[in-house]
């Protein structure tokens, strides 16, 4: 079997190819040989995203891709030492925070009673800016109610990540004076039922009753929806909350088809632009800690991508055409991104490097790494 030389995309992209046709096993080996001297797990961007893949395409053809997704899940407190550093490295996750909470900033102006239904709440970082702001309006806070959905794996863990959740948003609510209750949902976002949600209905006020006071709902999927399988029910039944807003956030990427070719290119040419941009922030190669984030964080996605199929697979990307076509199915109207909003979020970003850049279209934005569009906001009611 003859396969280029020299040119570790195109070696992988043959590799790949020769899988999805079930060719001759012994051709295949040759390839793989051959991969892993070009490849390196502590070296450039795409040596490293090549072992990834690499090892991917070995667990597709070994049918491990399941059990080599659920064994590179690391303990809780060893998961929260990466999450947060790859917070803090990996630029379009700032950029996802940013913009969301700026969408919610702009929906909540003058809103008394605050509910954030966070579909997955990770360390609950992204909330942390959003209580300051909220804790500096003129005239005093409002009173914020967070509900937290926990998907971490194993399911064990949901209990103990959720109270360190709440411990560290608390500590924050009391020191931005912001009156503060957070509601634990241990389920996975795909088992979600309305009863979880502890939306409350609205209620007489005022001394005459002719009013109603309720609290503004807000509903956040930041790069979580793609892995809720059931997708519709969810968007139904947050529309059935009437929330003020919601946030979708997700990366621009299309791994949501059976057919592995497709995906193996797509998350290829996806991952290239994220080790690369990765690489601007942690430069060092042979750091050890940066392998490790690596590891939870893009190899469990690759794997779970290329080598996973049916049930399996939780990793179900779109891109926005898709998303704004299950929201408009849903009954939601796009909210349109401020100009404000849109200017800050520019102007936060510019100081991580100069290869990222904006898209704003029809009031929805953006995140691109050179010419490869990475991230999406977009906001709905």
């Amino acid at each position: 079997m003859g396969f280029p030389e020299g040119k570790l995309k195109d070696l992988l992209i043959a590799c790949a190819q020769a899988v999805e046709q079930d060719k001759d096993r012994d051709g295949i080996d040759v390839m793989l040989v051959e991969l892993r001297r070009m490849v390196s797990k502590s070296g450039d961007p795409f040596e490293r995203l090549g072992a990834y893949m690499l090892e991917a395409l070995v667990a597709r053809m070994d049918s491990s891709g399941l059990s080599v997704y659920k064994d590179l899940n690391a303990e809780e407190a060893e998961l929260m030492s990466y999450m947060d550093l790859f917070h803090q490295a990996y630029a379009p996750f700032k950029f996802a925070y940013m913009s969301a909470n700026g969408a919610i900033a702009q929906a909540l102006r003058g809103q008394d009673a605050i509910h954030i239904i966070d579909f997955n709440i990770r360390d609950g970082s992204q909330w942390i800016n959003l209580l300051e702001a909220l804790g500096a309006r003129p005239g005093g806070a409002p009173s914020i109610r967070i509900t937290g959905i926990s998907d971490a794996v194993p399911a064990r863990s949901r209990n103990s990540k959720l109270e360190f959740v709440e411990g560290r948003l608390s500590y924050f609510a009391e020191r931005y004076n912001v009156p503060f209750e957070f509601h634990a949902v241990a389920v996975s976002g795909d088992q979600v039922e309305e009863g979880h949600l502890a939306v409350i209905p609205p209620r007489p006020g005022g001394s005459s009753g002719e009013q109603e006071e309720k609290e503004a709902v807000v509903v956040n999927f930041t790069m979580e929806l793609h892995k809720i399988s059931n997708r519709d029910r969810i968007l139904r039944l947050v529309k059935s909350l009437s929330p003020m807003v919601l946030t979708l956030v997700e990366q621009e990427c299309d791994t949501n088809s059976a057919n592995f070719f497709h995906r193996f290119l797509e998350t290829l040419d996806y991952h290239a632009a994220v080790f690369e941009s990765l690489d601007v922030a942690l430069p060092a190669r042979n750091d050890k800690t940066r392998m490790n984030m690596e590891q939870q964080f893009l190899w469990r996605q690759i794997v779970n991508i290329v080598a996973c199929e049916g049930p399996d697979k939780v990793e179900w990307h779109e891109l926005f055409v898709q998303w704004k076509a299950r929201l408009l199915k849903a009954g939601f109207t796009p909210h349109p991104l401020s100009s404000h909003v849109n200017e800050t979020t520019r102007r936060l970003m510019q100081r991580y490097h100069s290869s990222y850049g904006f898209d704003e279209r029809h009031g929805v934005l953006y995140l691109q790494w050179k010419d490869r569009k990475m991230v999406v906001t977009s906001a709905w009611h």
